[in-house]
């Protein structure tokens, strides 16, 4: 599917609406580096082409020329009785994981599939019918609960990133952080089993670097977020594992461990794949 009135992406226009006021504080010629950091131009080269949902995920990729490798699709669960089912993922690189995931979920259940996703990433319009758009910042986190209660309640499947975060750097080796335990309590409110799925990947070493940077000074802006334009960039011809796993089944997750407990066994059990 295409829509050739989407618009591109215009920096200028985004830090008006997000910083406000202090919008006409930011020098142009910051605004015109972070434009060539993310690489504005390329991007909008693609969003010209006006693919709108998981034909969007899946042309990005050839946009990129990228490879994808996906072994065990017979993992699976059919929906064809209406089961809903969480889909839930390590996030090593922040770009070409989620993408990845809308095309090889969107294909088999139809494009009946829906991301929990940061709101930035609504100024994607060829992405955004996908989206269920989550802020946790300010004003517009009170509706969090309300946000993530529609979405599980929803006939969509959902696909989430439980550690937030891409994955970052710890003592030499590159992981997820913990995981939230959102995605356990949820799928046991709405009785869907959970699929988990790891993606084989990682970032540059100079992303790990400004990320562990940015956290051992303490800065509450996400620094190392502006870098996985550049990132996805640099990952042009490149070619990535995906490997699902069984589903697990919902009543799995009883009163034996706390949510928080069984959100990190799904994590390692993603990470055994």
């Amino acid at each position: 599917m295409q829509d050739k009135s989407f618009s591109e992406i215009d920096l200028d226009k985004i830090v008006r609406q997000r910083a406000g006021k202090k919008a006409k504080y930011v020098p142009k010629f910051v605004i015109n580096l972070l434009k060539k950091l993310i690489h504005q131009d390329f991007i909008n080269e693609y969003l010209r082409q006006g693919y709108v949902g998981v034909d969007f995920c899946e042309y990005c990729l050839k946009y990129l020329d990228v490879k994808v490798e996906v072994e065990g699709t017979e993992n699976l669960p059919s929906d064809a009785q209406g089961e809903r089912y969480t889909f839930v993922c390590n996030h090593p690189l922040g770009a070409i994981d989620g993408v990845t995931m809308g095309m090889v979920l969107g294909r088999h259940y139809n494009g009946r599939i829906k991301y929990l996703v940061n709101d930035f990433l609504m100024n994607l319009k060829g992405l955004a019918p996908l989206c269920i758009p989550v802020n946790k910042m300010g004003k517009q986190a009170r509706s969090f609960p309300q946000v993530v209660e529609a979405g599980f309640t929803s006939e969509n499947h959902i696909i989430m990133f439980p550690a937030g975060l891409c994955s970052r750097r710890t003592n030499g080796v590159i992981r997820d952080l913990p995981w939230k335990k959102t995605f356990i309590t949820k799928s046991v409110e709405t009785q869907r089993n959970v699929v988990p799925i790891r993606f084989e990947a990682q970032n540059s070493s100079r992303f790990y670097t400004v990320a562990n940077l940015c956290k051992k000074l303490g800065l509450k802006f996400n620094l190392a977020m502006l870098l996985l334009p550049d990132e996805m960039y640099r990952s042009q011809h490149g070619t990535y594992r995906v490997v699902i796993g069984k589903p697990i089944p919902w009543q799995t997750f009883d009163k034996s461990k706390s949510a928080a407990a069984w959100a990190q066994y799904v994590q390692e059990e993603v990470y055994k794949l």
